[in-house]
């Protein structure tokens, strides 16, 4: 942790005005932002692969965009995307009237 800090605070003069957002600056220049980059593809695309298979591809993209791994779950775990409709009633096919003959 020491070490961290001494990288953030590096010609840094806490009293200045401008202190903290320079420190916020070299903080953020520590993170390894193209990894993170690709990690965050491959959970959309591994997403949309499992919301394909469950029948929504764009809610399977968006939740393993939003959520990574976990979002792989809620898709998984979710209903399927095209809801599903109750059987004809008997008798009610195209071209047949009521029981009245309506």
């Amino acid at each position: 942790m020491h070490e961290l800090l001494v990288r953030a605070m590096a010609g840094v003069d806490p009293s200045a005005p401008g202190a903290f957002w320079q420190i916020y600056a070299h903080l953020l220049a520590l993170v390894p932002w193209q990894a993170l980059w690709w990690w965050n593809l491959a959970f959309a695309l591994v997403g949309a692969l499992l919301g394909y298979w469950r029948g929504g591809w764009r809610g399977g993209l968006a939740w393993g965009l939003v959520l990574g791994p976990i979002g792989w779950l809620v898709t998984i775990f979710r209903s399927s995307a095209a809801p599903r409709l109750p059987p004809p009633l008997p008798g009610r096919g195209p071209g047949r009237r009521g029981p009245r003959g309506v």
